[in-house]
């Protein structure tokens, strides 16, 4: 009797101790997890499109608002005033992730900025384990202050501020490898931007004679040339990272990662990096028996978007590409078509294939031309009269045809055409007039 009251007092204790250790873990849970930043100019509509989009309910993540001004906090003096714009769009969602799990990120309908362009950024910015998507239910725009709304997003969800230095570094940077982009293309110069970085901390290198020199020499591997401008740049950048605290042991397999995302890119362009005789030896056996053993990545969060919902003429970006959803051709050919084609087909009349052609290449066009012009007028004009053009329009526009003047940003141009458009279900498609840099 006396040895199982004994038992019986060991076992309470051991469960009320398990107890407490469980609820001690349940609240360490609640207190991270995965967050979504919102445009705070974005209307309900296309709040709702981003949910859509992220596969999820207002109730099941944190949700937090991002402003332009948030958006100047880390921009203004690195981004010009038509970068900054005075509205935002971007939106993000983030899912902090076990260490040694890697980046994964998705880029949607942002033109400024890719998905290895964003990793690069996200290692300066010391994060090294994540899923991250960044995207707007409009668009394309640019999207120069995705970066704002994911930085945002990662305090929220671990409830720690990331270095404030790091956040001002990882933003010049974002700024000026877009800005060489668009001379050089988004991968050569993350490649190049991510090449000298990996450099200089591996190095410790402080001194700016021997930065310039790393700067020629990964230019050079490169085969790009730097306007001066873009160099004294650089090496600014440069040397506020070799001032920081960065452990390269830490960082190098992220640093590689975007690297290797880079050479997949131009590979896949048809253009090579080069590294040096040794080095391209090593990395093509590397990547042939990593490609015998690939495995399928956890993408996470990133699995559950939504692509079509963004229209036929979005532009997705994926550091996985098996996170590019996007409908096929068959999909978006439709049932009818599809029957039309094949009792054409059976007839193999060649009037009737020309016609189809014709069909296809004026409906392309008029795609095109609602891309690229902002006056509705235009559209009108370009748009063909062929039925399936004119059922794409009466299904989808839904009897809306208005123009809003945003009155708020007379330097950058934000003045923007509203129309309701196929891409964008439950929400509204807004062109900017003349640029689209407006739209962050």
């Amino acid at each position: 009797m006396k040895f199982n009251m004994k038992f019986k007092n060991k076992a309470v204790t051991l469960i009320m101790c398990g107890a407490l250790f469980l609820g001690n873990l349940t609240f360490a849970f609640a207190d991270g997890g995965d967050v979504v930043t919102i445009g705070a100019n974005l209307n309900a509509q296309q709040r709702q499109t981003v949910l859509d989009y992220f596969g999820i309910k207002e109730n099941e993540v944190m949700i937090v608002e991002v402003n332009n001004q948030e958006e100047r906090k880390y921009l203004t003096g690195v981004a010009t005033e038509a970068q900054l714009g005075r509205q935002t769009y971007s939106c993000s969602y983030v899912q902090p992730t076990n260490p040694g799990s890697g980046l994964h990120v998705k880029v949607s309908n942002l033109t400024f900025l890719n998905s290895s362009m964003l990793s690069s950024v996200l290692v300066s910015l010391g994060v090294y384990d994540a899923n991250v998507v960044a995207m707007s239910p409009i668009g394309p725009i640019s999207g120069t202050g995705a970066l704002t709304g994911v930085m945002k997003a990662f305090e929220s969800a671990s409830g720690e501020k990331l270095d404030e230095e790091k956040k001002e570094i990882a933003s010049e940077e974002l700024i000026i490898t877009g800005d060489v982009g668009k001379d050089i293309g988004q991968d050569k110069a993350t490649g190049v931007i991510n090449d000298i970085k990996t450099e200089v901390i591996k190095n410790g290198t402080s001194d700016t004679v021997q930065i310039a020199e790393t700067i020629n020499n990964i230019t050079n591997n490169y085969n790009v040339t730097l306007t001066d401008e873009q160099i004294t740049k650089i090496t600014s950048l440069m040397e506020q990272i070799s001032k920081q605290d960065y452990n390269y042991n830490e960082m190098k397999s992220s640093l590689k990662y975007v690297s290797n995302l880079v050479d997949d890119n131009l590979k896949a362009l048809g253009e090579k990096v080069d590294r040096g005789f040794f080095t391209n030896i090593f990395d093509n056996i590397k990547g042939f028996f990593s490609g015998l053993f690939e495995k399928k990545e956890d993408l996470g969060i990133i699995e559950s978007t939504n692509d079509s919902l963004l229209g036929n003429n979005a532009i997705i970006d994926a550091t996985d590409k098996n996170a590019i959803n996007l409908p096929s051709s068959d999909e978006v050919e439709g049932f009818f078509a599809k029957i039309w084609n094949w009792i054409t087909g059976l007839f193999n009349n060649s009037k009737d294939v020309d016609f189809n052609e014709n069909t296809d290449n004026n409906t392309t066009n008029s795609d095109n031309s609602i891309i690229e012009n902002s006056n509705p007028q235009v559209e009108d004009n370009n748009t063909t009269n062929h039925d399936v053009n004119n059922s794409d329009t009466n299904d989808n526009n839904i009897g809306t045809d208005s123009n809003t003047d945003t009155g708020t940003d007379t330097d950058s141009n934000a003045d923007t055409d509203t129309h309701s458009s196929p891409g964008n279900l439950g929400g509204t498609d807004t062109n900017t007039t003349n640029d689209d840099a407006n739209l962050n």
